[in-house]
């Protein structure tokens, strides 16, 4: 733990002299961090409504962006000096990293090889590119998901007890930290599975791998039956809008932007890198492939598909397999292969020397991707400190595209606006007793019947009842904001973001999930103990 913690450690060093990265993610998350928080010290256990996206008008997207990153962001956020949140969850995040590797690798390797291949999986030059340039926290997070993968699906193949179960919580997890790198785990999962059942001649196995995959989305479908059935009330296309789309993003390829191009060069020199070095280890590693054979095939086998499916040549893949879209970047399979580069770097490469070698020329690119084609971003104490007034004083954050809800356009809005104005020309007092991210209450006392225009957007969750009684809102043509029809008179006017039926279906299946998980381990428990008292008698 120590040797994994130091190694973590020294990707920071770097922090002490430039401040803190700023990827290309870290605003949504960082301001996500906050949003939660904020919302946690309102009474908001489970957020699903981000009140301060889009300068207070909203939008749905803790109900399409996995939890356990935000979660674990604000709980960092919440015991640390801002400042040093990222730090920490980076650090943090990538000594759980090399744990679940050291976990993996333990196995078969000797305890120095161990500590060698989990520092490494750790500190790997993907995990740096993520770190310094993209800032993307949950799929750092989701990196810790890949060592187990593999180690529950070995254990599956060998036919040990409950494999399987634990194989589905992977995949669950996977489901809660980062959609995109699930759909990768999921499609990593079925190739091994295929492996191991024809190299074992176990048709059981693909039972056991659908078995885990079926487990793992009910376990989550409190969060995937909301993302899925929701994506039409939002502009979940903007998801794979130009830039983000797989044809904008294989190795080596060339667009209009020359920022986009720039980091794809760097991305594209990691993964040949990493490509090189995994292919070289790997041959390298022929003894260990006379030991264990099955394993060193799929491994090989593993690594060639990662390293096809980042190259153009797999277009055809990117477009008709389904969900495949949605992982956005081929080069994100950087993530599986980086876990296969560092076991077969130890297992192939077994002179220090030469490791130290690699580990240094991997230094030197990062250093001349860092100088030569594009330095990464930094913010310093102010700029962290502008995010936590922006919450504060409720200015609020730009929101994403992709969560827009249908019909609005934040573009279109004075992020200055009052939260409650009237849409015509009767006269107001208006009174906002109550404005949460969630629950909103005001009074209008009004001259004449009327709209009013709220500060928030459009979604079929919102209920909306005036004097206790529930209204059919309207939806302003040019920004998507709410319009509540009112009468002359004092109108009470409470609005809750309620629980959809989709929401209220997602999380009944996943408590029956865990309480039928339950209530069958002690089943299985008193079966065993009967039969052997069966087998003493």
């Amino acid at each position: 733990m120590l040797a994994i913690a130091a190694a973590a450690f020294s990707v920071e060093i770097p922090f002490f002299f430039f401040g803190t990265p700023s990827g290309h993610d870290v605003e949504f998350h960082l301001y996500s961090w906050l949003e939660v928080l904020a919302q946690w010290k309102h009474g908001t256990l489970v957020p699903r409504w981000a009140a301060m996206a889009h300068f207070g008008s909203g939008e749905p997207r803790f109900i399409f962006y996995p939890p356990a990153s935000l979660t674990l962001g604000a709980i960092i956020s919440a015991i640390v000096p801002w400042r040093f949140a990222s730090p920490v969850y980076i650090w943090f995040v990538l000594l759980l990293a090399g744990s679940s590797m050291f976990v993996l690798v333990r196995r078969w390797l000797p305890m120095n090889d161990a500590i060698f291949a989990a520092a490494l999986y750790a500190v790997n030059p993907y995990h740096l590119v993520i770190v310094y340039w993209r800032s993307a926290f949950a799929e750092l997070l989701a990196s810790c998901l890949v060592p187990l993968l593999l180690l529950f699906a070995l254990k599956t193949a060998d036919g040990e007890r409950r494999a399987w179960t634990f194989l589905s919580f992977v995949l669950a997890a996977a489901w809660l930290t980062n959609a995109p790198a699930a759909v990768m785990i999921h499609y990593s999962l079925a190739l091994l599975i295929l492996l191991f059942a024809w190299q074992r001649r176990s048709p059981k196995l693909l039972l056991a791998g659908a078995g885990a995959v079926l487990l793992g989305a009910c376990l989550a479908a409190f969060y995937l039956v909301p993302a899925i059935y929701e994506q039409k009330w939002v502009n979940i296309a903007e998801a794979v809008s130009q830039g983000s789309r797989p044809q904008d993003n294989f190795l080596f390829i060339h667009t209009i932007d020359p920022d986009h191009d720039a980091f794809n060069r760097i991305i594209s020199w990691i993964a040949v890198l990493e490509i090189a070095a995994t292919l070289t280890a790997a041959w390298a590693g022929r003894k260990w492939h006379q030991s264990r054979p099955e394993l060193w095939s799929v491994l090989l086998t593993w690594a060639v598909a990662c390293s096809l499916v980042m190259f153009s040549l797999s277009g055809v893949f990117w477009k008709y397999l389904p969900k495949l879209e949605f992982m956005q970047f081929p080069w994100r399979w950087l993530l599986c292969l980086s876990m296969i580069f560092a076991v077969f770097v130890t297992v192939g490469w077994r002179n220090w020397w030469t490791r130290a070698s690699l580990c240094a020329v991997a230094v030197v690119v990062i250093a001349l991707a860092w100088v030569r084609i594009q330095s990464p971003w930094w913010d310093n104490r102010a700029d962290l400190k502008e995010m936590q007034d922006n919450m504060i004083d409720q200015i609020g954050y730009e929101g994403t595209d992709e969560y827009t809800p249908v019909g609005a356009d934040p573009s279109a809005i004075d992020k200055d606006v009052w939260k409650v104005k009237v849409e015509g020309s009767a006269h107001a007092a208006l009174h906002v007793y109550k404005w949460d991210a969630e629950s909103k209450y005001f009074t209008a006392e009004m001259s004449a019947p009327d709209q009013l225009a709220l500060k928030l957007f459009a979604y079929p969750a919102w209920r909306v009842l005036v004097n206790g009684r529930a209204v059919q809102t309207g939806k302003r043509k040019s920004t998507g904001q709410i319009l509540v029809p009112v009468d002359a008179g004092m109108n009470r006017v409470q609005i809750t973001f309620v629980q959809t039926m989709d929401r209220k279906l997602g999380g009944l299946i996943s408590l029956l999930t865990v309480f039928t998980f339950l209530l069958g381990v002690p089943e299985t428990r008193r079966r065993i103990q009967g039969r052997r008292s069966v087998f003493r008698r």
